[in-house]
């Protein structure tokens, strides 16, 4: 991209955070509602959907694949679905723009189709590796028809006219890996089983569920989970409403505890276990977050957070944690950088795969603001001393997570933190920057 062409931001210090915000809705629950919507006979209703442009690109290859998706307004949308190994050919490449997860979530769900479809995306989702969604994929009678080097996008898949049922145990941990198997599994007879040495979100179990699919979830081993699918089943409409994103809810929230005299209410935030590493973590660095009005939303636990300004401290953070948090280790790098002492974030491998390596993203980021970092294999050890100096210029890789991080950290650095492009934010964020300001969040479009 042009430099004329991005849209740089800049944080800088100035008053505490304070507010009550809601964050978007959940862009994993987002993609999944879309799809499984899709895949009912009748009409389902969403409320709460996030319309960043990961899960617009959702909703259209869905309208692409012959589902009525319609946006009622607020969030609402309506989803008239056309059933289990209903999809239409679409006539053209169903581009993903900068979704990893829309793209594979949408390959397992073809899969089980009888039609050919192309998948495509950005240059940054076009660097992504594919092999390992589509190897289980062709085990159950799909065919890769065309594809870029390395199994990357664009790629050509015919679905499997008979799909075959299949029991498979993941190679990584990946919810994405496992809803693809789940979702082809749901056009193959029997039983579809999908075996986990390390239990990843479970958002796609539990909707299948919600739509009447016959799944079980078991223990497996120490830290997995065995997952049966019963295939064939005709899934019936069910109205979801999606609860607050605790991956977005990440920033504000580390934007609390590291601008003195914070205090920020994130209201009906997802608790699902499996998605509350970081918070966990940040508990055991010294982080006052307090959950306020438990209840259920969607078939998920949600809270509202009350998070305060807070004394950090380094911490150790164990591999096995690296599931629930994956997406939310850049922004515990930055409130390790503002914590007293070494922290240490073990097991960091996905990490490289993710829209940028986001290992090295992260290390350049805290380097190039005045942070001791390093990389030891897949581990990324930050030595915090209670403060950072800023004043550096963040590349973002084209990640909209790293740009969120590197604001963050410019809200309480003695200098300035500029990012070289805001624009890839919209991807799960739309209304970020607003809600920031609104908290009293100094960004703005130049260093003046």
């Amino acid at each position: 991209m042009s430099e004329a062409l991005l849209t740089p931001l800049t944080a800088r210090r100035g008053g505490p955070l304070t507010g009550r915000i809601r964050v978007p809705g959940d862009k994993s629950i987002s993609h999944r509602a879309l799809i499984l919507g899709a895949m009912t006979v009748g009409e389902t209703r969403i409320s709460g959907l996030l319309e960043g442009e990961d899960v617009l690109n959702t909703a259209s290859a869905m309208r692409a694949l012959g589902a009525r998706v319609e946006s009622l307004g607020g969030g609402n949308w309506s989803i008239h679905g056309v059933g289990v190994g209903g999809f239409a050919e679409p006539a053209a490449p169903l581009d993903f723009g900068n979704s990893g997860t829309g793209c594979r979530l949408v390959m397992g769900a073809v899969a089980g189709c009888p039609i050919t479809a192309v998948f495509d995306g950005d240059a940054s989702l076009r660097k992504r590796p594919m092999r390992r969604i589509v190897d289980p994929l062709v085990k159950m009678g799909a065919r890769v028809l065309d594809q870029a080097d390395g199994g990357r996008l664009p790629l050509t898949l015919k679905g499997a006219t008979d799909p075959l049922p299949l029991e498979y145990e993941t190679p990584v941990a990946s919810a994405q890996i496992k809803s693809a198997v789940l979702l082809a599994g749901l056009a193959a007879p029997g039983e579809t089983i999908v075996i986990e040495t390390e239990a990843s979100r479970d958002h796609t179990e539990k909707m299948l569920k919600h739509f009447g699919a016959r799944i079980a979830s078991k223990p497996h081993g120490d830290h997995g989970r065995r997952i049966v699918l019963q295939g064939q089943p005709e899934l019936e409409p069910a109205a979801i409403a999606v609860p607050a994103d605790p991956s977005s809810a990440a920033f504000p929230l580390v934007g609390a505890l590291i601008v003195p005299g914070s205090e920020v209410i994130l209201d009906g935030v997802m608790l699902n276990p499996l998605r509350t590493g970081l918070f966990t973590t940040l508990r055991e660095m010294g982080a006052r977050i307090a959950e306020e009005n438990k209840r259920d939303e969607g078939g998920e636990e949600v809270a509202d957070l009350r998070v305060s300004y807070s004394t950090l401290k380094g911490v150790e953070v164990p591999a096995a944690r690296a599931p629930s948090m994956i997406d939310e280790y850049l922004i515990l790098a930055v409130a390790a950088a503002f914590a007293e002492g070494t922290t240490r974030m073990r097991g960091l491998k996905e990490l490289r795969v993710k829209e940028s390596d986001r290992l090295e993203a992260t290390a350049d980021m805290l380097r190039v603001n005045g942070v001791k970092v390093e990389i030891e294999d897949d581990d990324l050890i930050v030595h915090g001393g209670g403060g950072v100096t800023g004043g550096g210029n963040v590349n973002t890789h084209m990640d909209h997570r790293i740009a969120m991080s590197a604001l963050m950290m410019g809200l309480a650095s003695k200098e300035p933190v500029r990012i070289d492009d805001s624009a890839f934010i919209a991807t799960s964020f739309p209304a970020f920057v607003d809600l920031m300001k609104g908290l009293g969040a100094n960004l703005s479009a130049d260093l003046s």
